[in-house]
């Protein structure tokens, strides 16, 4: 037996705050399946999941940011637009929106799994739901309007983001860190867990063949993952490099006769 979803599981007030922070509205089937995870649609059937939403708002998303940048940063290499972009475009920036700016997460129809493991703030989670009411604003619109809601979201992350140092890119900083030290090549060594449809990375981040762990990090993907855990070996290395060193103690000479 299938099950209809309305607006009702949401709440109207909260509707009408979640389309101001939006910066549009949306229909109401839109907007529901714009918030459902799998984890929800498993448990009744014929509910639509966000996850062909997501799948399109990813693309818009990351289309308006290249055509921003592209733009709004003339001299700015292939490299540093590129590093520029997946910061703002990463589920960091983006759960941050939906946690920050849209304040979603009580809003989002999940199992009853994924509610009592506190879903509705995992940030994968939360990076997909700007994704899919992206898409769903594509779907309702058209791309003029997409473009408008990710300016209105994103454009105060890209202008952070854009003086950013080893932040752009941790994975690249952590091996520029370690070469400048002198110290072996970075590698990540990872497991994954989780159900079938959240699976959990984790990457322990390693030099050469040390086995000590300088940085752990979970994510919704090995990459992501991988991210997390060489930000935190980063800043490792880099207390390590400017820690104060101690001074090396003067000998004593025995006193002698004059």
């Amino acid at each position: 037996m299938s099950v209809r979803v309305s607006t009702q599981e949401i709440g109207e007030s909260a509707m009408q705050e979640l389309f101001t922070a939006l910066g549009t509205t949306l229909e109401t089937d839109l907007l529901v399946e714009a918030l459902t995870h799998r984890s929800f649609s498993h448990e009744h059937e014929g509910v639509k999941n966000y996850e062909r939403l997501e799948f399109l708002g990813d693309a818009v998303l990351e289309f308006v940011v290249t055509e921003t940048l592209f733009k709004q940063y003339p001299d700015k290499s292939e490299g540093q637009l590129a590093k520029i972009r997946a910061k703002a475009v990463s589920e960091e920036s983006l759960s941050a929106i939906a946690r920050d700016r849209l304040h979603v997460g009580p809003y989002i129809l999940l199992g009853h799994g994924e509610s009592e493991q506190g879903g509705a703030e995992k940030s994968s989670i939360l990076c997909d739901i700007v994704e899919s009411l992206i898409g769903a604003t594509f779907v309702q619109y058209g791309v003029d309007k997409a473009r408008e809601v990710v300016h209105h979201l994103v454009d105060d992350t890209l202008a952070e983001v854009a003086t950013e140092g080893p932040a752009l890119d941790w994975k690249t900083s952590l091996t520029v860190k370690a070469h400048e030290m002198g110290l072996p090549e970075p590698r990540y060594q990872m497991s994954v867990g989780g159900p079938e449809y959240a699976l959990e990375f984790t990457a322990f981040a390693m030099l050469g063949d040390s086995k000590e762990v300088l940085g752990v990090g979970n994510g919704s993907s090995k990459r992501k993952a991988q991210l997390a855990a060489a930000e935190q070996a980063w800043h490792v290395l880099d207390e390590r490099e400017h820690a104060p060193k101690p001074e090396r103690k003067r000998e004593r000479r025995p006193l002698t006769d004059a």
